[in-house]
């Protein structure tokens, strides 16, 4: 059966590309996850790191966003503002910082922005703050 493999990948070369795309994508993204700076945490893992002294909550969700609730204590400061806003949060360099968005995908992006300027200990929420409501984490609203 494997001796057939070349004839039916250069008998379907959209297939054969569609493989060799996908298998790139999965290496790629493995590859971003091993070597990113941070950590990935499940909610129950970083309510242990939010009661470390000193450590920051950062919300990076947009404004419209945060009137549904949000981690009580936590910092606002939406993705995009971040970079020029850094000066606000330089107090929490050495100690722990748990960024979060909705799901979890700008607070990675966010939490890459902070390693890369020299933050140490940078927790993402897992799943952000969905994945926070479903644990039956409370949440604080305004």
């Amino acid at each position: 059966m494997l001796e057939r493999l070349p004839e039916f990948l250069a008998n379907n070369p959209i297939l054969t590309g569609a493989l060799i795309a996908v298998l790139a994508l999965i290496i790629y993204a493995e590859f971003r996850r091993l070597t990113r700076k941070y950590r990935e945490l499940a909610p129950t893992e970083a309510v242990r790191v939010m009661n470390q002294d000193d450590a920051l909550v950062l919300d990076v969700r947009e404004h419209n966003e945060v009137s549904g609730g949000r981690i009580g204590g936590a910092k606002h400061i939406p993705l995009g503002e971040l970079k020029k806003r850094m000066q606000d949060i330089e107090a929490w360099k050495s100690s722990p910082v748990v960024v979060y968005c909705r799901s979890g995908n700008r607070s990675s992006m966010a939490a890459n922005q902070l390693t890369a300027a020299g933050f140490e200990d940078v927790v993402n929420l897992s799943g952000g703050i969905q994945a926070w409501e479903n644990a039956g984490m409370p949440l604080k609203k305004k």
